[in-house]
């Protein structure tokens, strides 16, 4: 998953969205329960935790809970961006596909943007069966290009019983359904090692303000705060967006979002003069920018959970998905912690990201495939391996391998259409999810000089602009 993970190529409104618009109040009291729920899950985690990271053991079969059919001598093609652990216990969720139809699965490596790879494919005559895409905008491009095919009777009937509505709207152009989102992401934690905190007698902050304070007491007691993975555009757009919808609200991030503000509107300003509270200090970010922006997502992890108690960086802002990268020596709810994001407004952010399931090829084996991904069955499997959330509201909580992955999974599913999807996952990939470019490249750009917010503002505007066409 692209960590994200990260709807809209053209303005649009809600119907076309496939959303439902929320007044202020609704949002805000929304998100004030849903970040309640989850500060309150996650606070109660303790070292009573039954499992660490992810176990890369063989897969269990689960109760069958979907009638696929028998696919013997049929082969199929799904493409991911996914690598290292994330790809190995997704391959598992294959196998017992194989398994349970006689097909076969060819897991395709994919690269960011993987719009563009995608298109290289289906020019090439080559297209695979099913895609991940971790961007809504990117389904609608796949589908206004022709590419994706509509999700049959048996898939969507998969989808109606598992999934809240607001995750089917996601992944709908026109009203049509396109995406099974097999992946769910909780982008709004921080990640900590205990026994720096510990050590250093810092306490897990609830607002912004106090986050600066743990933050300063972490570097009294001689390690760097925070660890960034800023060699990937996206890990910065998550720390804007938090801040954002924190700070700003759900309404302004909505309006932001679809591009009905400009990038150059106060409420922007402020977000980025309260990141630069962080990024503007050197020493709070191990290897500084310069470091930072060399360090990618699984390497920002892991240095903050290796080298004892000196380790590179104390904390690192990242989703569930994080866990992936922990050592499975640090135990996680013991010496790996995690904490809510903490708010810079009124509440707390509540940021979701995920991956959808896409045909390209339409046949009764990629639609089984399809089916397959929108079960109870193939999300257990992966739930049990962990670093995974799965937005299928019938995979029990026991699946999940310890007590803060079943916290934060009964968190997301508790919260039922009332989350904020990814801002840069909802803007056109051009800005929002392309490498060296647009918004991931503009605030990398801003890490090094976090002084220069109004023309941080000014490129980040053009760009939107020409990118969504208004």
């Amino acid at each position: 998953m692209r960590k994200t993970s990260r709807t809209i190529r053209t303005r649009r409104s809600p119907e076309r969205d496939g959303t439902t618009p929320h007044s202020r109040t609704a949002t805000r009291a929304a998100a004030a329960l849903a970040a309640g729920a989850l500060a309150l899950s996650l606070t109660a985690c303790g070292g009573d935790d039954d499992g660490g990271g992810t176990d890369t053991g063989g897969s269990e079969e689960t109760a069958s809970q979907v009638t696929l059919p028998k696919l013997n001598g049929t082969s199929l093609e799904i493409a991911a961006v996914w690598t290292g652990a994330e790809q190995a216990n997704f391959k598992k969720v294959l196998a017992e596909f194989e398994k349970r139809t006689g097909a076969k699965v060819t897991f395709v490596p994919a690269q960011d943007p993987i719009i563009n790879f995608i298109g290289s494919k289906v020019a090439g005559g080559q297209p695979p069966d099913i895609v991940m895409l971790p961007q809504p905008g990117a389904i609608k491009q796949a589908v206004d290009r022709g590419w994706a095919k509509p999700l049959g009777a048996d898939a969507l009937k998969e989808l109606g019983e598992n999934y809240s509505q607001g995750w089917q709207d996601i992944g709908k152009v026109d009203g049509k359904g396109y995406g099974v989102y097999y992946k769910a992401a909780n982008k709004s934690l921080i990640w900590y090692n205990n026994q720096v905190f510990e050590n250093a007698g810092a306490n897990e902050p609830k607002t912004w303000q106090e986050l600066l304070d743990t933050a300063q007491t972490v570097y009294d007691s001689g390690v760097t705060p925070f660890s960034v993975g800023g060699s990937e555009g996206w890990t910065l757009t998550d720390w804007f967006e938090n801040v954002y919808l924190s700070q700003a609200g759900p309404e302004k991030y909505d309006q932001l979002a679809k591009h009905e503000i400009k990038w150059t509107d106060p409420s922007v300003k402020d977000a980025l003069t309260t990141l630069a509270q962080v990024w503007g200090k050197p020493d709070y970010i191990a290897g500084k920018a310069n470091g930072a922006l060399q360090t990618d997502f699984p390497a920002s992890v892991t240095q903050v959970f290796t080298g004892g108690d000196q380790p590179k960086a104390a904390m690192v802002a990242a989703g569930d998905f994080a866990q992936v990268n922990i050592p499975k020596s640090m135990k996680v709810g013991t010496d790996a912690k995690v904490f809510p994001f903490p708010a810079v407004g009124d509440n707390g952010p509540v940021v979701s990201g995920g991956d959808a399931a896409v045909v390209l090829e339409d046949s009764k084996g990629a639609q089984a495939l399809a089916t397959w991904l929108a079960s109870p069955d193939a999300a257990t499997i992966q739930a049990k391996l962990g670093g995974y959330l799965s937005p299928n509201k019938n995979v029990p909580d026991s699946a999940y391998p310890n007590s803060v992955q079943q916290k934060i999974a009964k968190a997301l599913i508790d919260a039922g259409d009332d989350f904020r999807f990814d801002m840069s996952d909802q803007a056109p990939q051009a800005f929002g999810g392309t490498p060296g470019k647009g918004e991931w490249k503009i605030l990398q750009d801003f890490l090094k000089n976090p002084k220069d917010i109004a023309g941080t503002q000014a490129k980040l505007e053009a760009e939107a602009a020409a990118a969504y066409g208004n």
